[in-house]
């Protein structure tokens, strides 16, 4: 039996405001890998966070690892006017460019609508399907309607 490709491409600070923003916990990873399991072969896993180089930021990290997600780390720039930088963007865009000929579904984590560009370029490829899980009243419109299929992160995809 064929057992589709997927690539899961996660944006860790997106998606920790929002849960943490909507819910008041966060999301769990675990859950999600194991929903993704059932679907298919998980052949590209992908992480993308900020370093601050606090203890519990790096067990979370190593967890990830643990999971199976290739962790990818940008460091957290602190200006001087007070705001920072981490932003992965490019990098999660090249990325799924990149591996998208290699998958049959590209899953994005994530509710920024500046992917909205990058998701209905790869779906113009009829062999590639796209999803998004995000929290619904923090995902962009864009983003939601670019997708080939919108999961909104609800209870199962929470740690409790």
């Amino acid at each position: 039996m064929y057992m589709p490709r997927i690539a899961v491409f996660a944006d860790v600070q997106n998606i920790y405001y929002t849960t943490r923003q909507a819910f008041g916990r966060p999301f769990n990873y675990r859950a999600l890998w194991q929903l993704l399991s059932a679907q298919g072969e998980i052949v590209h896993a992908l992480a993308y966070a900020t370093h601050r180089g606090d203890d519990g930021q790096t067990k979370f990290q190593d967890a990830l690892k643990h999971i199976g997600f290739t962790v990818k780390l940008k460091p957290y720039i602190q200006r001087s006017d007070g705001s920072s930088k981490g932003d992965w963007d490019v990098g999660i865009a090249v990325d799924v460019m990149t591996l998208a000929p290699e998958v049959d579904t590209v899953v994005l984590l994530s509710g920024d609508g500046d992917f909205d560009v990058l998701l209905t370029r790869v779906g113009a490829n009829p062999g590639v399907r796209t999803e998004v899980y995000g929290v619904e009243p923090l995902t962009a419109r864009s983003l939601i309607d670019s997708a080939s299929v919108f999961h909104p992160i609800g209870d199962a995809l929470l740690l409790k």
